[in-house]
């Protein structure tokens, strides 16, 4: 029997390292525990998927309407990552109706707006209107739930289901990885419900996971933090790099409101510490986290927010109940609903006080119990303390809505990541190719316009550059940026020949990440590495080659300009 070397899943105490190649364990594969996959010990396909989320899911349908076979993994029960297990309305730019993003991103969006036409009693005048947005929430132009992104996603991915050339693995978790020197040969995962291992092979692999998390186990070349201004040259960045230093993840919840009822939960475990925690920041933060201050993110002073669940107006303020909100009742007929829906993914749910990156199984779970008590401490609060326009305090009528998450405690299925691993890219984008400010520094009659120009953009996306307070103190880091192209170069790391990212684990900086990091550029981003594939495996050539040769890069980049993907503004 052949013997493979398998990377297991491991954790270092050296968080952050720009990689080498990890601990291995040499194992017998007839050692290993039994695995049943699909069909046996081992299944094989021409891409293996690690990760359902966005960017997982654009790349199956790139690669399956293509022709090839697919197998895509998924750590929870749910696809759809940002939207459906994170539980985030779309973050999405001014433009994204038209263009600025893939036509089959918009195609999602569109069937999201069918599904709740086909589905929901909707009054008369919310079904007429071209542009719904169930929820109306002010974040996004189509806030809908977590579950319609499931369905809307299956229903995307179900021709090729059926046809058997894609087939999905949900709660399967990746547990090892086996290379050869710069290629992966294949991967092994846990089942988290039987406990088997099934073992995948392909001639490709995608990490589309929210953390990265097959770059340590493949020994990707990878980094993570903040970099240096000394090494990136970027004008926000910090004169001292610290790969610990990551933004703030974010544990989503939903709830509505039901006037004259008590649905008051009992004071959580922790609510005297998290009812009183004041964040150690540089700037300071302007008082308690669970109040209706903040840190404004772009001036950093005490900025006040609004809150009525009711939905109404809040003077100047931003009313956090109209934020997120995924329902509008006013959309449905009269009955439908008895108050809106909306998801909590405000600064007062942040949490920072610890990092999800290259930690062990029980510190990755502490924090997200320390967040769910965080969490649960905020919905206390808005029941019983936070202040009332007519001078009271307390919403009892305040609801947990757990089956909107689809789990038991309420809380999202899996944590609203903003800050993955990155790849040590081929080329790295940095403030200097999108941030407003640092582009005016550049010469020439564009300065300060546009963004940098690639001649190997694979993708379109915008959005301004949004750090959240993160890990070891740092504010708010928010500021312009301009409407940008992908690299091909960032998405190709520096030595592996078929590991491609297909998340937030692609070649950007700390600070470049914040306006790579939403929805519609992660389905970009997969998009490309799934059509990539597919035409490095039709040219019989290495994905770094496509770039390399400039034949090959423009028969590239007019054959995904055929599949609706935009690489220019």
């Amino acid at each position: 029997m052949k013997r493979r070397n398998f990377i297991e899943r491991l954790t270092y105490a050296g968080a952050g390292l720009s990689v080498s190649i990890p601990a291995c364990v040499t194992s017998n594969i007839s050692s290993l525990p039994a695995r049943r996959a699909i069909a046996g010990a081992e299944a094989a396909a021409d891409a293996v998927i690690i990760g359902g989320g966005l960017g997982g899911c654009a790349a199956a349908l790139a690669a399956c309407r293509n022709g090839l076979r697919v197998i895509m993994t998924e750590e929870t029960d749910w696809l759809g990552g940002q939207i459906a297990q994170q539980g985030v309305p779309p973050d999405e730019h001014q433009w994204i109706e038209t263009h600025g993003a893939p036509q089959s991103y918009r195609d999602y969006r569109n069937r999201v707006r069918d599904y709740y036409r086909r589905n929901y009693p909707l009054t008369d005048e919310a079904r007429a209107r071209e542009l719904l947005n169930p929820g109306d929430g002010a974040v996004s132009r189509i806030c809908h739930e977590p579950r319609v992104c499931v369905a809307v996603l299956l229903e995307m991915l179900n021709p090729y289901l059926s046809s058997g050339q894609l087939q999905i693995l949900t709660r399967h978790k990746i547990k090892a990885a086996e290379g050869d020197g710069d290629e992966v040969q294949a991967v092994e995962l846990i089942n988290l419900e039987t406990g088997d291992t099934p073992i995948l092979t392909a001639p490709y692999f995608i990490d589309a996971t929210e953390l990265g998390d097959l770059l340590p186990l493949t020994g990707t070349e990878y980094v993570t933090g903040t970099e240096a201004r000394s090494a990136t040259g970027e004008l926000h960045a910090p004169e001292k790099g610290n790969p610990r230093n990551h933004q703030a993840f974010t544990l989503c919840f939903a709830m509505d409101y039901r006037p004259g009822e008590d649905h008051t939960i009992d004071r959580p475990a922790n609510y005297d510490h998290w009812s009183t925690f004041q964040p150690t920041m540089d700037p300071p933060w302007p008082g308690p986290l669970i109040d209706l201050d903040y840190s404004n993110p772009r001036t950093l002073q005490r900025k006040e927010l609004g809150f009525h669940p009711e939905g109404i107006k809040t003077g100047d303020m931003l009313n956090l109940w109209n934020y997120r909100r995924i329902i509008n009742r006013h959309n449905f007929r009269p009955g439908t609903y008895p108050g809106d829906v909306t998801v909590v993914n405000w600064p007062q749910n942040d949490y920072f006080p610890g990092n999800l990156i290259d930690v062990d199984e029980a510190t990755f779970q502490k924090h997200v119990e320390d967040a769910t008590q965080l969490n649960l401490s905020l919905l206390y609060w808005l029941q019983t303390e936070a202040p009332r326009p007519d001078g009271g305090t307390g919403w009892p009528g305040i609801r947990l809505r757990k089956d909107i998450m689809g789990t038991a405690s309420g809380m999202a299925k899996y944590p609203y990541i903003r800050e993955s691993r990155r790849i040590k890219a081929e080329f790295t984008v940095l403030e200097e190719h999108v941030g407003a400010e640092n582009r005016k520094l550049v010469a020439g009659p564009e300065a300060g316009k546009t963004s940098a120009a690639f001649a190997d953009s694979v993708g379109t996306g915008y959005y301004h550059i949004d750090l959240h307070p993160s890990t070891e103190g740092d504010n708010y880091i928010d500021f312009g940026s301009l409407p940008f192209q992908i690299p091909l170069g960032a998405l190709l790391p520096v030595r592996m020949n078929n590991l491609l990212p297909a998340n937030k684990n692609i070649g950007t900086t700390h600070i470049t990440n914040g306006c790579f990091r939403l929805h519609p550029v992660e389905w970009s981003i997969g998009e490309a590495v799934g059509l990539l594939v597919s035409f490095s495996l039709q040219r019989k050539v290495i994905p770094r080659r496509v770039r390399q040769d400039k034949g090959l890069l423009a028969e590239f980049q007019t054959w995904i300009r055929s599949q609706g993907l935009e690489t220019h503004w």
